[in-house]
């Protein structure tokens, strides 16, 4: 049987089709949410640091509202301390777990080889860590990650220096010697990109290796000998 209008009586009944050029939005979880917001405030902050990065900008890009970023993190400061957290800690387990060669030397390459790929891999993480900022805690930042694979390197060397007749006391000298000249390197590296990142670490482990295996027991200044 038909209307009057000559249908089947499903007229009055069909499906709204959206408008073309428009698309339904599927709806976030509040877990995807907080991702979302994560992703794009460490590549924000990566971009301008933590002063010139604001509110405003994370909810405009995630097409938010600004309370929803303040529900999520209660604001820049706690977002910010997120985005290091995860940061600090992703590098520090690559590094850790890479660690993993018997002998000295390879201990070297793998560890500078690791900050270079998380480097090249990671780059806006890498750049959150690197910059300088008002809340950066002593746990909290770049130096804090160096500092703890320094103490692990630092149980490396110091058993190598007691082998060989040195004094095992200054293993933590020389360990944040060895880290401060890989992560050096890696901020430079980051901005030129050459050599490539194998030629880098080769380069950084012969300086190492080779003046660590040439040390004298008890160095001294040239310059303040003669006096």
């Amino acid at each position: 049987m038909t209307d009057a209008a000559g249908g089947d009586g499903t007229a009055g009944r069909r499906r709204a089709v959206p408008a073309p050029g428009k698309t339904s939005r599927v709806r976030m979880s509040a877990a995807q949410r907080r991702e979302q917001l994560i992703s794009i405030a460490r590549q924000i902050f990566a971009e301008r640091g933590f002063d010139a990065t604001s509110i405003e900008e994370v909810a405009s890009r995630a097409k938010v509202s600004k309370p929803v970023v303040y529900e999520h993190f209660g604001g820049k400061e706690g977002l910010y301390a997120v985005v290091v957290d995860r940061e600090v800690r992703s590098l520090l387990d690559r590094i850790t777990t890479a660690l993993t060669a018997g002998h000295p030397r390879e201990l070297l390459e793998q560890a500078a080889l690791t900050l270079l790929t998380y480097i090249e891999e990671e780059t806006s993480g890498f750049r959150v860590l690197v910059r300088e900022s008002p809340l950066m805690s002593a746990t909290g930042n770049f130096s804090s990650v160096m500092n703890d694979v320094a103490h692990q390197v630092e149980h490396i060397l110091g058993a190598e220096f007691s082998s060989r007749g040195y004094d095992p006391k200054l293993a933590e000298l020389y360990s944040q010697a060895l880290v401060g000249m890989v992560a050096l390197t890696g901020r430079w590296w980051l901005e030129v990109r050459k050599p490539r990142k194998e030629t880098v670490a080769a380069h950084l482990v012969n300086l190492a290796w080779n003046g660590l295996s040439h040390l004298e027991a008890k160095p001294g200044l040239i310059t303040v000998r003669g006096r």
